[in-house]
């Protein structure tokens, strides 16, 4: 199997769950899709703080699943445990790092999925799949019995295949959780000028057009330089999680993610300074652009899922770092092209509006289905 690394018989009327293999369940080993840390993995002693939800409420959890390797990849490609099959296109990318948790929700194996999501784990499998998925508030979510990738940008949020499925994610993740209220065209949408497969641009446009909130062009200086800088933080963060890690077992981990992490410590501490002096101005910038737009919106990918050959064109074609680098919420969901493979728009909002991101994603969902 390569949706997941485990599986479990379960039965009941509960949540179907699926569970990313790098947080914690009691009892079982964590192998962050790698086998270095497989080799080394015992049984969980607890759960992670974030299962506490899913546990209370009677979630049937299915399976552990793949993921790229460490969490530190876009494509989903696995060299250890398999790649999980695109089920829009198995000759195509099923997107990384969180595949697995994409792929079983897409494929009707779970309700929801748990995946994390550091530079767009989340975001880019869920383009990749054709489903719906929630980059959540740096913070909100505890990481406790999490396995950490870059600590100050690493967040665990829900996969589904639908708005209502993201929402009930949220409601495991975080009991009591609920949307507020959107009234049809009361949202005020800045949108990026980002250049992307023209078949792309085309379905967001007609997609906002249906929902027939005010959208407006908004070009937001710094988005490029926020990419630039996202990257190198998240991978030097990367190098001090996953360092020992390299040195105790450098062949039990796959040579472009091992390249990945010792790349992260080959950069200088003025170069590292001012890459966070640039976060700092960044997470700044976005909250004057959110004192005059409700949401932003971008594509997630500006191509489609590529080849699997091609698979690293995700990495200059993505549209998820700057919104790790400022920590705040972005939800990503379907929309037709007319073609085989969905378009995928990118809604962002300021740091904890996830209730208010959702509510959006429910009123543009609703539109594009009755279109």
């Amino acid at each position: 199997m390569t949706t997941f690394i485990t599986r479990y018989a379960t039965s009941g009327a509960g949540i179907r769950l699926a569970v990313k293999d790098l947080i914690d369940m009691a009892g079982e080993p964590t192998t962050a899709g790698c086998r270095a840390v497989a080799d080394r993995a015992v049984p969980a002693a607890r759960d992670a703080a974030c299962l506490a939800g899913a546990r209370e409420a009677g979630a049937r959890i299915v399976g552990r699943t793949n993921l790229h390797e460490l969490a530190l990849g876009v494509t989903g490609v696995n060299e250890w445990y398999g790649t999980p099959v695109n089920p829009l296109d198995p000759t195509r990318v099923p997107g990384g790092s969180s595949s697995g948790s994409a792929v079983a929700v897409a494929t009707d194996e779970a309700d929801v999925a748990y995946g994390s999501d550091t530079g767009g784990s989340i975001r880019i499998p869920a383009a990749c799949c054709g489903i719906a998925g929630l980059k959540t508030t740096w913070g909100r979510i505890p990481l406790d019995g999490v396995w950490p990738l870059a600590p100050s940008f690493d967040t665990v949020g829900p996969m589904a295949r639908t708005v209502g499925g993201l929402v009930t994610g949220m409601q495991l993740l975080e009991p009591g959780f609920s949307i507020a209220g959107v009234e049809g065209t009361d949202l005020v949408i800045g949108r990026l000028p980002i250049e992307a497969d023209p078949a792309i641009t085309a379905a967001l446009d007609q997609a906002l057009g249906l929902v027939g909130w005010d959208s407006r062009e908004l070009a937001v200086r710094g988005w490029d330089d926020a990419t630039l800088q996202a990257g190198l933080l998240l991978v030097v963060e990367a190098w001090d999680s996953d360092a020992a890690l390299v040195a105790e077992d450098p062949e039990g981990i796959s040579d472009g993610v091992r390249g990945r992490l010792e790349l992260g410590g080959s950069f200088d501490e003025d170069t590292v300074a001012a890459a966070w002096g640039v976060q700092r101005a960044w997470k700044a910038a976005l909250e004057r652009v959110f004192a005059e737009v409700d949401l932003l919106v971008t594509p997630t990918l500006s191509i489609f899922a590529p080849p699997l050959e091609d698979g690293d064109d995700l990495l200059v074609s993505r549209c998820t770092l700057p919104v790790n680098l400022a920590g705040v919420p972005a939800v990503s969901l379907p929309v037709p092209t007319g073609g085989p493979l969905p378009a995928s728009m990118q809604l962002i909002g300021p740091a904890q509006s996830e209730e208010r991101l959702l509510a959006a994603a429910v009123v543009l969902e609703a539109a594009v289905a009755s279109a």
